[in-house]
């Protein structure tokens, strides 16, 4: 097979290509370090703002909500109008948003400036993925998504570390005002280097019902399963919320099927290799939001560890992610992605039993590095093939799009991870940052993780194929401004 590539296109390993690396890497990174990073300072927000149990979740799900709600819109309009264009001003939205949170006087203002933040990221997010897939020549593009997850992983595995050296200093308001200059380093670098594309099928007017009801279906769940610890299931406003929620699900299906110019062309998932990567992303992640969420607060909580020596326990995960990634996406393209996605969450579960027993008393050398190295390894196989499959099996015209969804899948994976674990386990109206009431819900909620892991484990084996099938050719639609950024595939 021979592959047409623009000049324009570049190799992995070289100076450009490591230039949109570090643009797209760094972009992204911010988006996934904060994530995580909140997590850590959970307890002296709490005792700062005087947050309610519910109040520090939605610190959290603030920020995912918004991502998740508004992530297809930012990879639809990144392939209309430029997926450079968007990604610059997701980089500069997310920076504004994040120096409100800095300067946040009370939860409301915090909850509200992350939700500011989480546009921003959905933004860039998608962004970021779309123009790997577009830049990068055809075989090369395995080893730099694998190259992107793994960095892009150590952001968020680095967001616990970060985050202790920083609310070690004296205050959790650093985690937010650090973005700041770093969102300039990453303006500057992908203003210079990264080049524009778009997609040539994309055109017509923004899909405003689709974006309008998945945001309700989204958030009305969210807000639900989150007001159901602290008002009981019988509420009105709990089962009004639930209801919503399944409402505006609903009626984003319909649109979508109706629209011209859907903001989720439903017809794509009749991918079978796209449908089954997007299922295993959303219990993996799922998992992984309950994990980065609840192993750093028991650590500190339950088993007595410093917000630093919390955050350095989770090291072995970005230095086994560093190492690994990238050859674990050339693996999984030299032999196909199901056996990589099958092992990867299957040992994630294993690594997930163990991390349920970390306890009061627990010594880092024998109870948790033992757990964080294989659950470390576990993700090293997973992430980079799953990313891959989730891009690589539809053509490079959705290539927008398919980050997109991935994307929002994952978000909203985390997102429902952080307001159910809690219920599941059966905190009711209990309070995260009292040891006795937080352990048995931090056991519970990780062996409910194990369980969503092995689950990811058994779909994929189930419907991930061997080998991920040709692609229809795209024709380069770019900036006129900027050379053509996509690649005619030979079949």
């Amino acid at each position: 097979m021979t592959s047409l590539a623009p000049a324009s296109q570049v190799r992995y390993g070289t100076g450009p290509g490591r230039w949109v690396l570090l643009a797209t890497v760094l972009g992204s990174g911010l988006a996934f370090v904060d994530a995580t990073v909140v997590n850590i300072a959970l307890p002296m927000i709490g005792r700062d703002l005087g947050s309610s149990a519910a109040g520090l979740q939605w610190t959290v799900n603030g920020y995912t909500l918004s991502l998740a709600s508004l992530i297809l819109l930012g990879g639809s309009l990144g392939d209309r109008v430029g997926r450079k264009r968007i990604f610059l001003i997701g980089v500069a939205w997310f920076a504004a948003a994040s120096l409100l949170c800095g300067l946040a006087q009370n939860t409301g203002m915090l909850v509200g400036a992350r939700v500011l933040q989480g546009v921003g990221g959905a933004l860039l997010t998608p962004g970021a993925l779309a123009i790997i897939e577009a830049s990068f020549v055809p075989k090369d593009r395995a080893r730099a998504i694998g190259a992107w997850s793994g960095l892009g992983g150590i952001g968020g595995a680095l967001g616990p570390f970060l985050g202790g050296w920083l609310v070690g200093l004296g205050t959790w308001r650093y985690i937010f005002l650090i973005n700041v200059p770093l969102a300039l380093v990453v303006l500057l670098v992908a203003a210079r280097h990264v080049p524009e594309s778009r997609s040539p099928s994309a055109a017509g007017r923004i899909d405003l019902a689709g974006v309008l009801t998945g945001a309700i279906g989204l958030g009305g769940l969210t807000y639900g399963f989150t007001a159901w610890t602290a008002r009981g299931p019988a509420s009105p406003v709990v089962l009004a919320a639930l209801l919503t929620g399944v409402a505006g699900f609903a009626a984003f299906i319909i649109a979508e099927r109706r629209t011209a110019n859907p903001l989720l062309p439903l017809p794509i998932f009749r991918n079978k290799a796209f449908s089954g990567a997007n299922l295993v992303t959303f219990l993996a992640y799922a998992a992984n939001g309950g994990v980065f969420f609840l192993v750093v607060l028991n650590l500190q909580v339950v088993a007595g560890f410093s917000p630093l020596a919390a955050g350095l326990a989770l090291l072995p995960v970005t230095v086994l992610m560093l190492l690994l990634s990238a050859p674990s996406g050339a693996l999984g393209q030299r032999i196909g992605p199901r056996l990589p996605m099958t092992a990867g969450p299957l040992i994630c579960a294993a690594a997930l039993l163990l991390m349920s027993r970390i306890g009061a008393g627990t010594g880092y050398l024998t109870g948790v590095l033992p757990a964080v190295t294989l659950f470390g390894l576990g993700l090293c196989a997973l992430v980079a093939p799953l990313t891959a499959t989730a891009l690589g099996s539809l053509d490079d015209t959705y290539a927008g799009i398919a980050s997109g969804v991935n994307n929002a899948v994952a978000r909203a994976a985390g997102l429902l991870a952080v307001a159910v674990l809690p219920l599941a386990a059966g905190l009711g109206s209990g309070n995260l940052t009292d040891a006795a009431q937080l352990h048995p819900v931090y056991r519970t909620s990780m062996q409910i993780c194990a369980a969503l892991m092995a689950g990811a484990g058994l779909l994929a084996y189930v419907t991930i194929p061997k080998r991920l099938a040709g692609k229809t050719p795209a024709r380069p639609a770019c900036d006129p401004s900027c050379p053509p950024t996509h690649a005619a595939r030979g079949r």
